[in-house]
Formats: structure tokens, C-alpha cells, sequence
């Protein structure tokens, strides 16, 4: 079942399925589309962000009969019953309900911890904030900052996991890019550097075997003359 539609928020999801049903971690994790350690993690109470659960009842999600399905074969794998209806996004700033504004902070503290390589630029047009907000918050000197708590915005329904999803990973793959150009740059740099200390190294090797030569000969003349006076001194007047 892993091409079926996955749940509208995969984590909040999951933890509703940890607490009111006996599926295996197996079964959720691949209804959820999660990693089997991820939902580990949840239900250990060990994961970085706590999420309020979702109930996919509720959602149409899933059907009571089909969770039942599950809990009675642990290898039976849960058939999404309605597949969330997929969100389009219009230009322009997201509108917030009045009712989540309080919660953009929480949002944006959490992608700041947890994803420190997404842009303010994208964090604002996901969550719909300001850059003034974010640099506050980052900064610890919002007004509010006692009482920001780092919250997982999806799970706040600031934004979907797909959305989220497609931001990290848009700035984790630009990350990369500018880490390959800095390594490269660092490379050339190591081997221009490398190239001017073997050069100096032979210039100075050269040098080095010139002077002795100079010395050689110099030693030679020297020697030579003092053979040639010794000679002289010999010969009967």
C-alpha cells in the first residue's frame, strides 16, 4: 500500500493511532508514510517535538472496522478509506485564522530549531509572518519570547506536511549546492596553495645545490693554487 494517498498530517496521525489502537509501530509507520523508528520514538515519549494527535475517524481517514482489521492481523496493511483533499496555494501571504495567529510564533521557533537551514524568506511565506517576527524570535528579543514554546506548525495547522516537507527539503538540497561550492573553492585553494610550496620548494632546492656547487669550485681553485705554490717551492732556484 505504499502509492495509496498518505494521512493529511502523517505525525499528529500516528500519534492518535499510538493511543487509541493496537496497531503494531509496522502498520502505522507505513500507513503514515513515517519511518517504522520515528513512531518508536512517539510512543517511547522520546521525540524532539510532541504532537497533538489527529483522529483519522474523524477525517474519514479511516473506518473503526478498519483499524480493527489491523489490530486483529498485525500484517495486514490499512487501506486509506478517504484521501485528504489536496491544498492549492494562491499567491500572495497565507491567510491564518484568527484563532492560529497566537500559534505562529510556536511555528516559527520550531522550524528555527529544527530546520536552522531554511530561509526567513521561506519561513515566512509558509507560515505567513514577517521577517521583523522571525529575526525577533531567533534573536530572543520578541516580546513574547518567556512564553514561545518550539511547536511542530503542521501539527499547529499553520501549514500542511507537505508544505513543510517541500521547504525543507528545497533548502536543505540549496544547502547542499553551496556546501559543494564552498568545498570545491576550499579544494582549489589547498591545491594552488600546495602547487606554490613544491615551487618554492624546488627554487630553494636549486638555490641550495648552486651555492654548493659555488663552494665546490671555489674549494677546488683554493686546493689547486695551494698544490701549485707547494710545487713552486720545491723547484731548485
Amino acid at each position: 500500500m505504499s502509492d495509496q494517498p498518505k494521512p493529511l498530517m502523517p505525525h499528529a496521525t500516528a500519534t492518535w493511532l499510538i493511543d487509541n489502537s493496537g496497531l503494531a509501530f509496522e502498520q502505522i509507520a507505513e500507513f503514515c508514510g513515517l519511518h517504522i523508528l520515528e513512531v518508536q520514538a512517539m510512543a517511547d515519549d522520546l521525540a524532539g517535538s510532541k504532537y497533538t494527535g489527529r483522529d483519522p475517524l474523524h477525517s474519514g481517514e479511516l473506518t473503526q472496522e478498519e483499524i480493527a482489521k489491523g489490530e486483529k492481523d498485525s500484517e495486514y496493511s490499512l487501506v486509506m478509506q478517504k484521501a485528504p483533499v489536496e491544498v492549492t496555494r494562491t499567491k500572495g501571504p497565507r491567510y491564518t485564522p484568527v484563532s492560529k495567529r497566537q500559534d505562529k510564533p510556536d511555528g516559527i521557533a520550531w522550524i528555527l530549531k529544527s530546520h536552522p537551514e531554511v530561509s526567513d524568506a521561506q519561513i515566512s511565506k509558509l507560515i505567513g509572518t514577517t521577517r521583523n517576527t522571525i529575526g525577533a524570535i531567533r534573536e530572543r528579543s520578541h516580546w513574547n519570547i518567556q512564553n514561545i514554546q518550539p511547536k511542530d506548525p503542521v501539527t499547529l495547522g499553520l501549514c500542511s506536511q507537505r508544505e513543510l516537507d517541500a521547504v525543507v527539503a528545497k533548502a536543505a538540497k540549496k544547502a547542499g549546492l553551496e556546501e559543494d561550492a564552498e568545498a570545491m573553492a576550499a579544494s582549489n585553494t589547498s591545491d594552488r596553495e600546495k602547487l606554490i610550496e613544491e615551487l618554492r620548494a624546488e627554487r630553494e632546492a636549486n638555490t641550495k645545490a648552486a651555492a654548493e656547487a659555488v663552494q665546490e669550485a671555489e674549494a677546488a681553485e683554493w686546493l689547486a693554487n695551494k698544490r701549485a705554490g707547494e710545487e713552486a717551492g720545491d723547484t731548485p732556484a
